[in-house]
């Protein structure tokens, strides 16, 4: 209460232009998730349409999910080479093409089947193509979005304000997993599937218009009072700070220069803790925000505008994961646990929460909205643990590995989605041709459910107590 007034009474002294760029954030981080859900919502009717099978669809997620994952590799250091307003323009730009290049997939899947033709390959779908391409483009785009929004949050916020900043910025991504199934399927009903993409795009072209002309450098930035200005510089106040930090700051920029070898932080168990752990569980986020409307589809029969509402709720409810999540650990720290310790141990509780997705299909049959709750549940439990599990790199490593790990790690977390989504597809054409898909269904959420005690289990056992990396060569 005390840290909301101050915020307040500092707002009122300094001036609140820095919040504007973090609304601006907000609507960005919403429009990111908006335009990657835009095609699961679709799927069922396009499957439809365009005969995939639940193995094509697997191929076009799943090549979203591994251009993003080597995005993601590289787009902090793109970011900070080409700077934030240029990066993050240039991020939106080809997010918000990619996005329209989703309505244009027919001809230019037409186009590139041609070419594959000349090269001996003819056993592509046109509609497959197409969209792959598109989800390729779109993959790309997007991965700039967190490392440019951090950045600048890293500009416009002083330390003490920077992770509310980023807590409300992040927000937008649950905002964005809840507006689409509440948009998309209207659109699609009365407007036709291209008029979903086409709609998505252009909010993204939109909010650069707004990007273009109100975001600068707080140092050039007119809009800016020189007392807000002065707040957000307020942590080179002190100059032995400052001199600490310009020479971190320092020591970062020449290892970003140097490039902290991947290959070394492989030699540390503390990498390969974090890599164990985004492999097996971000698979399972991805597999929610992918395939739930399939499986609506596939199970109850829902389509279209029956499943706006039960997937709002269930993406609503993950809210209070991503709310939670990172306060979890401070009660335990409380107690007297060091960081990482504690950290771990509010991460088991979280684990065992998705256990309940088990119980989603056998009792499926009382109603829809058992496996929905169910599943948002799990869900919920997953933004939580995704909050501490990044959190456990910097409880390891020093400030100059953080970002290569992440980075590595992120890779990790994408190859397990492009797995989660082959196998799934796989296996839902087996069952479906063996006329039970649900069987298909109960497997993946079964993985689901134990999926966080595995990764859980693991982890403590590469790095069972608080054990930071002290050099890295």
């Amino acid at each position: 209460m005390n840290g909301h007034l101050n915020i307040k009474r500092n707002t009122a002294k300094t001036g609140n232009y820095r919040w504007t760029i973090c609304a601006l954030l907000f609507f960005a981080t919403t429009v990111n998730y908006l335009d990657r859900q835009v095609l699961s919502l679709l799927q069922p009717s396009l499957a439809e349409q365009y005969n995939w099978t639940n193995n094509d669809y697997a191929n076009i997620t799943s090549i979203f999910q591994f251009a993003y994952a080597i995005a993601m590799l590289f787009a902090g250091r793109i970011i900070d080479r080409l700077g934030t307003k240029r990066g993050y323009t240039w991020a939106i730009i080809i997010w918000s093409v990619g996005a329209l290049l989703h309505a244009l997939a027919i001809p230019i899947g037409q186009s590139l089947a041609t070419f594959f033709g000349l090269l001996g390959i003819t056993s592509l779908s046109v509609s497959v193509v197409g969209f792959m391409f598109g989800r390729m483009v779109l993959a790309i785009g997007e991965a700039g979005n967190f490392p440019a929004a951090i950045k600048a949050t890293a500009e416009y916020f002083p330390k003490k304000e920077r992770s509310l900043a980023t807590g409300i910025f992040n927000s937008g991504a649950n905002i964005g997993a809840i507006l689409a199934p509440l948009t998309v399927p209207w659109i699609e009903v009365n407007w036709g599937w291209q008029a979903a993409f086409l709609v998505v795009a252009g909010v993204g072209f939109l909010w650069l218009f707004f990007w273009y002309f109100l975001y600068n450098k707080p140092e050039k930035q007119k809009r800016l009072s020189a007392a807000e200005l002065d707040y957000i510089n307020s942590d080179k106040d002190d100059k032995a700070a400052d001199k600490e930090r310009n020479r971190e700051t320092n020591t970062e920029s020449n290892s970003e220069q140097q490039k902290i070898s991947w290959i070394s932080l492989l030699g540390f168990r503390q990498t390969w803790s974090f890599v164990v752990g985004k492999f097996l569980t971000d698979g399972v986020w991805w597999f929610f925000l992918f395939w739930l409307p399939a499986y609506l589809k596939a199970q109850y029969g829902m389509e279209k505008t029956q499943i706006m509402l039960p997937l709002a709720t269930l993406y609503s409810m993950t809210m209070f994961g991503s709310i939670g999540g990172g306060w979890f650990p401070v009660y335990f720290m409380r107690k007297g646990l060091a960081a990482y310790d504690a950290r771990l141990k509010a991460m088991l509780v979280i684990a065992l929460i998705p256990l309940v997705v088990l119980a989603a299909q056998p009792l499926g049959y009382i109603s829809y909205w058992v496996p929905v709750i169910l599943i948002g549940i799990g869900a919920s439990a997953h933004q939580a643990w995704s909050a501490n599990i990044f959190t456990t790199v910097s409880d390891m490593f020093p400030k100059k590995a953080v970002g290569s790990v992440v980075g590595i790690g992120g890779m990790a977390g994408g190859i397990g989605g492009v797995v989660i989504s082959k196998v799934g597809g796989a296996l839902f054409d087996h069952y479906e041709a063996l006329g039970h898909i649900q069987t298909g269904y109960t497997i993946m959420f079964s993985f689901c459910a134990v999926a966080y005690i595995l990764a859980w289990v693991i982890m403590k056992i590469l790095v069972p107590n608080e054990n930071s990396v002290t050099s890295i060569r």
